[in-house]
Formats: structure tokens, sequence, C-alpha cells
């Protein structure tokens, strides 16, 4: 077999690869990559430079240039699998949401080689199969017990039953007479609804299902299935009353949480990845179309940098970053969710915020930043970041026209001169 040969076998196999294949050095500059790679990285660069792998997959997987440099081994498989998630919106998705999934291994100190698959229904059928276990499983195993109680439409507790005092650890004739969201307080940072709320869906709908966190009378915590069924008599239009079912579903163990926090956080900075924030903003969508609470998003834009990776490095860049993410995330409600988006551009996401709020949170988050000081070689170094906040009621419930209209604002603020907020009347000026 002559040398030329082999190249052109070479090239043959790379071309009828079925996978995304590409080379790059430990900067991340690709110096082969067969069609497959390009079907995938051209859309997902956008404007950035998809002749290197971390440009072209800042906006959607910021957190592998990361990954890739922690990994301290001079050969081997720095991740298997990763996950990129491309769209946010859910109007963005057609069928299923775009799902890529990376691997990379190190072949040596500067030569790194990538594979790209679309996974996006093998995603789907994930999902689908989680959600049946989860549901048999509940029907099946793992519950310990079942509590029941009776409430009026007011939440007063009328009865309960003795299972509900082995559950809790409160005596029935302690809580009956008491409103029960004062007895089984929500878990707000977990984004549960209040009591009033459970009870105008149960009314509306029959029943209200949700799950999280709950407490009980000596403090110790347990994952509680809550189920709210509307109850009346034959000639009454109204609810007289509720029914209420604790179930005590012991599947949040301590190896769960630490996946959960893998799957839910960016790998650099801590924050919720866009995976968690698009999953958080579908929820409180539908939430907005039940209730119509408000709900707010503010994106901030680190202002040039750019110049701060190409003057001072990518570690003095991650370290912006990670400082960024901890004092916004101080900031915000307990219910409130801040991610990090893509590159240097973050959002939060603001349930039970209105307007007003929003742009004085945003206000708040914008002096942080600014008062952030990172010591460099070069002296200190100073950070401003632009601002656009929008809510879904303007965006009439569209999460693709709230994120725009977000967007359009922060590109706002930056022509305006950066190092400040911008929103709906500020963009009507």
């Amino acid at each position: 077999m002559t040398e030329r040969s082999s190249e052109e076998q070479l090239l043959e196999f790379l071309y009828a690869c079925p996978v995304g294949l590409l080379e790059c050095d430990a900067a991340g500059e690709i110096g082969m990559m067969n069609p497959h790679a390009m079907q995938h990285l051209l859309p997902l660069a956008g404007p950035r430079n998809a002749g290197n792998l971390f440009s072209a997959l800042e906006q959607h997987a910021p957190e592998l240039r990361s990954i890739i440099a922690a990994f301290g081994s001079a050969t081997g498989r720095v991740c298997d699998g990763h996950r990129i998630f491309v769209e946010l919106g859910a109007g963005r998705r057609t069928a299923a949401p775009k799902v890529i999934a990376c691997t990379v291994v190190k072949l040596g100190p500067d030569r790194l080689m990538a594979t790209l698959t679309d996974i996006s229904q093998q995603v789907v059928q994930e999902q689908r199969l989680r959600q049946a276990d989860t549901w048999f499983g509940s029907l099946l195993d793992g519950i310990n017990d079942y509590a029941a109680l009776t409430i009026l439409p007011n939440g007063r507790i009328v009865a309960g039953d003795a299972c509900f005092t082995r559950q809790t650890g409160y005596d029935v004739a302690d809580v009956v007479g008491r409103d029960l969201s004062d007895v089984l307080k929500t878990d707000a940072s977990g984004g549960d609804l209040r009591l009033d709320e459970q009870l105008f869906l149960a009314e509306r709908d029959g029943w209200h299902l949700q799950e999280g966190w709950q407490q009980r009378a000596d403090g110790e915590r347990y994952w509680c299935q809550r189920l709210v069924v509307a109850r009346s008599d034959c000639n009454e239009s109204c609810p007289t009353g509720f029914s209420v079912v604790l179930r005590d579903v012991p599947r949040r163990a301590a190896a769960a949480e630490d996946l959960r926090r893998l799957l839910t956080r960016d790998h650099l900075t801590g924050a919720a990845n866009r995976r968690h924030f698009s999953q958080v903003l579908e929820r409180e969508q539908t939430q907005w179309r039940d209730l119509r609470h408000s709900l707010s998003l503010i994106v901030l834009d680190l202002d040039h940098f750019k110049v701060i990776n190409d003057t001072h490095g990518h570690p003095v860049g991650d370290i912006v970053l990670r400082r960024v993410a901890d004092v916004c995330a101080a900031l915000l409600p307990p219910r409130g969710i801040f991610a990090r988006l893509g590159g240097e551009e973050f959002g939060a996401l603001l349930p039970r915020y209105d307007r007003e709020q929003a742009i004085g949170l945003a206000e708040d988050l914008r002096t942080a930043v600014a008062a952030i000081k990172v010591e460099t070689q070069g002296g200190i170094l100073s950070l401003t970041a632009s601002f656009g906040c929008a809510t879904l009621d303007e965006a009439e419930g569209s999460i693709d026209v709230l994120i725009a209209l977000a967007d359009e604002r922060l590109y706002a603020a930056k022509h305006a001169g950066r190092n400040q907020v911008f929103h709906s009347e500020a963009y009507a000026a």
C-alpha cells in the first residue's frame, strides 16, 4: 500500500464517518475536521471563529475550555459524551431539543481529538423513560407512608389521619384549625407554589400535584409528593373543601443531589447552566399561564471581556467570570435563578418580580459588578457590565419574545455606552 493510497483512504474514512471528527491543539485551534463536524460547528459558532473549538462552542458550551484545562494527565479521555444543549427558548424547538454529545481525548500535550454527535432523539427517549420510571417507581416502591388531611377552602385544617402524625411529627389535634401553609411551608427557593395557588389550580382542574422538600416537626427535611384534590357537594359549583395527600418518597439521596448539581451547574462558575435555565423558564412560563404572576428576565454581558482575555489571559478571565457569578447570585431572591448562558453572558430569571423590581435588582447587580476588583500582574482590573430587562407580560407569554426583548435592550445598553441598565422605557426613549 503506497503512502498516497493511505492518505486517500484516510480522507475517505473522514468523509464517510457518521459522526463529527476534529483535531485541535490545546488552545482549541482546529487543524483538521470532517464534514459532519463542520455541519455541527458552523451553526453553533455563528459570528464567532469556527476554526477554534472553544470559540465555536463559547455560546453553548463555555465550560468545555475549563474542563479541558483542568485535565491533568498527559493523555487520556477528558470527557465522554458531554452534552451541549443548543436551544434555549421553547419556541425554537420543533420536535425535540437539539443536543450534541462531545467526547474529547487528549493525545498529547498539545493535541486533542474530539467527536460531535447529534443525540437529540436519544435525549427525548431518556426523558420519557425517566418519567415512566418515576411514575411506576412511586407506585411500586420507595413510598414510606401516605398522610391524609382535609382542609377548608381557606386552607384551615379540619381533620387528619394517624399517618400524618407518623410522617410529619405533628399531632393532628394540635394542627386542627390552623392554616396548612403555616404547618407545612412550601420551599420557595425550589419553585414550589404557595398553598393558595395550589388550591386555585386544584379548584380549576380538579386536582394539583407537586413535589418538593418538606420539613418534619423536628426540622428534618424529606422529599414529598403533595396531591390536592377538590371536594364538592353535588349541588355546589365551588369546592366545599380539599383533600390533601402527602407521600414520603425518599428518592433524593446525597448521590442523587450530587448528580443533580453536576447536571444543572456550569462547570466553571457554579451558576446554573443553559439546560437548567431553559427548564426552569419553561416551568415558570406554564405557571404564568395558569396564575399570571409576574416573571422577569435580566440578561447581562461583561463589557470588553475579549480584551480581558487577550490582555491578561484566560485564567484571569475565568477568575472574572467566577467573581461575577458569585456576587450576582448572592443578590438574587430565594426563587431566582442565575445562569451562565454562554461566554461572558449571564441571565437572571425572577419569578414573582414585576418590571420595577427587576429594574431595581438589575441596578444592584450593575453596581456589584462595577465594585469587583481583580488583582493581575498588570495591576488591579475593574469590571463593568451592560444589562437588559424584560417581562413575560410584555412578551405576551412567549419565551422567545422575552429573550429577544432582553437581548435587544442589552445591546441597546452596549451601544449607549455600556455599564447601564436598559428596559422598556429606556429603550423607547
